[in-house]
């Protein structure tokens, strides 16, 4: 356990000078890949000698070659690509965060000048960018889940609120053609996210609302409403200011949608992922940290929702949606 960052730091290491991109083309040697990489020969020996260590590049005599897991998931021109989460969940954003991480425990949140609550955070930009692969699955869960209520619809008005990459309302739009959808963002994220929405072939049906998701004029009204992976950023009682306002612009019959980690009553050991979170929370904000079921319900029901219906995905998040009342 006190050496997984080296783990990790091979990984991140692998994908940033193209190391697995470069094996796809083919076995390669040490000497032969450092030139084309522009590195060191000895610093190519030590990395894909340790790279192989951990299982990403197998070695057959001097040669080198991708594991079908690294070829499957590193290689950018592949479709399933991941390689582009270590800018994410392996960032120097959440490294030097997690440094200070006693000096967050005795101070009950984040003792950093710049965090994930500071405005325009160059963070949400790089999640943007790199983080819609690992989106795409939970958006579908969200998109059938609401398919027997939005088939119906004449008209679906979208407001996807701290929308990031966007994916989750664009998957809602791209199933259903009567979609439009506001996306909600900081102005330097919304430039990442309206290339997204061209990739996903929405653009003509999206707009772009700049701005703080607590005091931005949020429009209206929408038939749906987004709260995707941010309320962890917030205390119980800042979730429930925030899904108010939500309440405010959802029409009578309308859906919220909140994903993300949820805790429940079960031993964090049986369900770690979301109680790990929360450390990334502790030391990035101010009050953050996963929520459970029974505390979003408690804020929908103060801003007029019946419970959420919650919906398992095959990652740790979960998918919840309440109907306006």
């Amino acid at each position: 356990m006190m050496q997984a960052y080296k783990k990790t730091s091979l990984l991140r290491t692998g994908v940033e000078l193209g190391v697995f991109d470069a094996l796809a083309a083919g076995p390669a040697t040490a000497s032969g890949l450092a030139p084309k990489l522009g590195i060191h020969p000895r610093g190519a020996r030590i990395l894909l000698d340790a790279l192989t260590a951990i299982r990403l590049t197998d070695r057959t005599g001097e040669h080198f070659s991708l594991t079908p897991a690294a070829a499957d998931h590193l290689v950018s021109t592949r479709p399933d690509y991941l390689g582009g989460m270590v800018k994410v969940m392996s960032s120097d954003w959440e490294w030097d965060a997690l440094r200070d991480l006693s000096a967050a425990v005795r101070a009950g949140g984040t003792v950093l000048d710049v965090h994930a609550e500071t405005p325009e955070y160059t963070y949400w930009e790089d999640f943007a960018a790199y983080a819609t692969k690992v989106a795409q699955p939970t958006a579908e869960v969200m998109a059938e889940a609401l398919a027997p209520w939005t088939k119906e619809r004449a008209e679906l008005d979208i407001l996807d609120v701290a929308c990031g990459h966007g994916v989750y309302g664009y998957t809602l739009a791209q199933h259903n053609p009567q979609a439009a959808v506001t996306s909600l963002d900081w102005p330097n994220v919304l430039a990442v996210t309206e290339k997204h929405a061209e990739r996903l072939g929405v653009r003509d049906r999206a707009s772009f609302l700049p701005g703080d998701m607590f005091t931005t004029d949020l429009g209206g009204p929408y038939d749906v409403a987004l709260l995707t992976n941010v309320t962890h950023h917030f205390s119980e009682e800042r979730v429930h200011e925030l899904v108010n306002r939500l309440g405010s612009v959802v029409k009578p019959g309308g859906r919220l949608v909140i994903v993300g980690f949820t805790t429940g009553d079960e031993s964090p050991a049986l369900d770690p992922a979301p109680y790990l979170f929360s450390v990334l929370m502790l030391v990035w904000t101010f009050e953050g940290e996963s929520h459970s079921v029974a505390a979003y319900n408690r804020a929908l029901a103060a801003a007029g929702f019946g419970p959420a219906t919650v919906h398992p995905t095959d990652l740790p998040f979960r998918v919840l949606v309440a109907e306006k009342g």
